[in-house]
């Protein structure tokens, strides 16, 4: 599981999805907006993000909304612990922070 959890971090995609993820719930839907990613690129890294423990989804009808899991372990708390840091360093992960609060504003306003 490890190995996984390390891999998780390593790419690119999956490190925008975990911080995002790390703001709260979301559903796959804003996950594809923010990265202008086709639903099944979104999926595959979700799976593989879900096969390391680190997210679970619920269903919502035909939505699935995703959260981060709480960390099992010293290791997947620390790397869990480092996505608020790394949205302080990282250009693109704190556009794509900004991003999502508009993709978020602008459903709330469509309600």
């Amino acid at each position: 599981m490890k190995d996984n959890l390390f891999k998780s971090f390593a790419d690119p995609t999956r490190l925008r999805i975990l911080g995002l993820l790390s703001l709260g719930e979301l559903c796959v839907c804003d996950l594809m907006s923010v990265l202008s990613a086709p639903q099944s690129k979104v999926s595959q890294h979700l799976a593989f993000l879900r096969s390391a423990g680190l997210v679970v989804y619920r269903q919502e009808g035909k939505w699935r909304h995703y959260s981060l899991t709480k960390p099992v372990g010293r290791v997947h708390a620390r790397l869990v612990g480092c996505l608020g840091e790394c949205f302080s360093e990282i250009s693109s992960l704190k556009r794509d922070r900004v991003k999502l609060r508009k993709i978020l504003r602008a459903k709330e306003k469509a309600r």
